[in-house]
C-alpha cells in the first residue's frame, strides 16, 4: 500500500496534542549525547524530526544552541507553544534538504531520534540523508540515530508493538507486513480515556536492518560507527527492540 505524504502528515497531526504524553522525554538520551560530545554548553545541535520539542528543550536547558526541524506543522506548533526557549529555533523543514538549508560545517552534533528515519521509504534517500548529515557536521562532529531494531522485528514479525498507556490515553500500535518487501503498514489506535474518543490512523515505514544502515552510513562518509542496545549505552543485540547508532565526521587532520 502506498501512503501519501499528506496521509503521513495527517497521521502525526492526529496525535500531535498527545505526542509528548505518549513519548515522554527520556533523560538517558541527553546522557548519551554528553558521553559522545562532552559538555553541551555552547554546542550547535540539529534535532531532525524534533516532534513536540521535548529533546530540543532539554538540550537548550544545558545551554546548547538548537535548531529543531520537523515536517509536521501541528507538532511544531505544540513545540513552539509549550517548549519555547531562547536557545531553540523551531523550523519546518524536510530532513532530506538539510545540506541545502544549513550549508557546510554548521553543527557540532546532529540527532535523529524517535524512529524518524524509517519514514523514508527508499534506502537511497536514507543514504542521501546521511550525506546531508556529513555536510552539516563540523569536523569531529557527532551524529546519533535511534530507530527500532528491525532485525528483531523481521525475525519475529510481531503483529503488535508494546502497548503505551498513561492515565489519560491508550496507544495501540500494530504492524502489517507487505510480503516480499521490508515495508510495514503502521496502524495505530489512540483512545482518549476521559471522552472515549478513538483516533485510528496509519502510515508506512521501511524496516531497514542494522547491517544495511551501517553500510549506508559508511558509504555516505560517516565514520566511527557504533551500535548500542539503547540510550544506556548497552551493547547492541538482535534480541533487543531499541537500536541506537552513533557516528562521527572525521577531523580535518584525519582526512586523506
Amino acid at each position: 500500500m502506498i501512503i501519501t505524504n499528506s496521509l503521513q502528515d495527517r497521521f502525526y497531526s492526529s496525535i500531535a496534542a498527545y505526542y509528548s504524553e505518549i513519548f515522554p522525554f527520556n533523560p538517558s538520551q541527553v546522557s548519551l549525547m554528553e558521553q559522545m560530545m562532552g559538555s553541551l554548553q555552547g554546542k550547535a545541535i540539529l534535532d531532525v524530526g524534533c516532534a513536540s520539542g521535548e529533546l530540543a528543550y532539554q538540550l537548550a536547558l544545558r545551554e546548547a544552541k538548537v535548531t529543531a526541524i520537523d515536517l509536521n506543522k501541528s507538532l511544531l506548533a505544540d513545540a513552539k507553544e509549550k517548549r519555547f526557549h531562547e536557545n531553540v529555533t523551531y523550523q519546518w523543514a524536510n530532513m532530506l534538504h538539510i545540506a541545502r538549508l544549513f550549508g557546510s560545517a554548521k553543527f557540532d552534533g546532529v540527532v535523529c531520534l524517535g524512529n524518524t528515519l524509517v519514514h523514508l521509504m527508499n534506502p537511497m534517500q536514507m543514504r542521501d540523508f546521511f550525506s546531508g548529515v556529513l555536510t552539516v557536521l563540523r569536523p569531529g562532529g557527532k551524529f546519533m540515530l535511534q530507530i527500532l531494531n528491525y532485525d528483531k522485528i523481521f525475525a519475529e514479525r510481531p503483529a503488535t508493538l508494546p502497548l503505551i498507556e498513561t492515565p489519560s490515553v491508550r496507544f495501540e500500535r500494530n504492524y502489517v507486513y507487505e510480503e516480499g518487501t521490508r515495508e510495514i503498514d503502521f496502524i495505530t489506535r489512540l483512545t482518549l480515556k476521559q471522552s472515549g474518543e478513538v483516533i485510528d490512523n496509519q502510515t508506512e515505514l521501511l524496516g531497514i536492518g542494522s547491517a544495511d544502515l551501517t553500510l549506508l552510513m559508511d558509504v555516505a562518509g560517516l565514520k566511527d560507527i557504533k551500535l548500542f542496545g539503547g540510550f544506556d549505552g548497552s551493547p547492541f543485540s538482535k534480541d533487543k527492540l531499541p537500536l541506537v547508532i552513533s557516528a562521527s565526521k572525521m577531523e580535518k587532520h584525519e582526512i586523506r
